[in-house]
């Protein structure tokens, strides 16, 4: 298993939608475990393929608080199926945007297809912490970031701030 660097905002990257994968083998196992290992140094509670540059559509997951054991999850192909109309508020966070955390309202539970590692076809109902986590993980998945639910004037700075940070870097 490898850490493999994060994608941090401006990078384009983070903006496009991510290919599906056409099927469960040694390479995309490869890849979750890489995933895993990156989330769990980072430290994280959610990863997806393309915040370590590789555009196709997995995530990984583990909500276990600190003390529980691991509870790693992995999603190939995800995509929300159901959503409650019932909403929740969590303040969030992303290992592409280090740092910076913001109150984003979403569907409280959600139910979610997706493909697992044995290239099973599951499906979950999530609510709390794990539902808001898999849609944020989805959303990276479509291009869209968590600060895209927030004020288009907090977004700008936010956006302005990291770009001026990596200008700066790469000088």
């Amino acid at each position: 298993m490898t850490i493999k660097p994060l994608i941090i905002l401006p990078d384009p990257l983070l903006r496009q939608a991510s290919k599906p994968i056409e099927r469960v083998d040694t390479e995309i196992l490869r890849l979750a475990d890489d995933m895993l290992e990156t989330m769990y140094d980072a430290p994280g509670i959610g990863l997806a393929a393309v915040q370590i540059g590789v555009a196709r559509r997995m995530l990984v997951i583990d909500v276990a608080r600190e003390g529980e054991d691991k509870q790693p999850l992995v999603f190939i192909n995800p995509e929300v199926v159901a959503s409650s109309d019932e909403r929740s508020v969590y303040e969030e966070g992303c290992l592409s945007i280090p740092d910076y955390y913001a109150e984003v309202e979403r569907p409280a539970r959600v139910t979610v297809k997706h493909i697992d590692r044995e290239g099973k076809e599951q499906v979950i109902e999530a609510d709390g912490l794990l539902a808001t986590c898999l849609q944020h993980e989805i959303d990276h998945l479509n291009g869209v970031l968590f600060i895209d639910y927030i004020s288009r004037l907090k977004r700008d700075m936010v956006i302005k701030k990291f770009t001026k940070a990596a200008k700066s870097k790469a000088l």
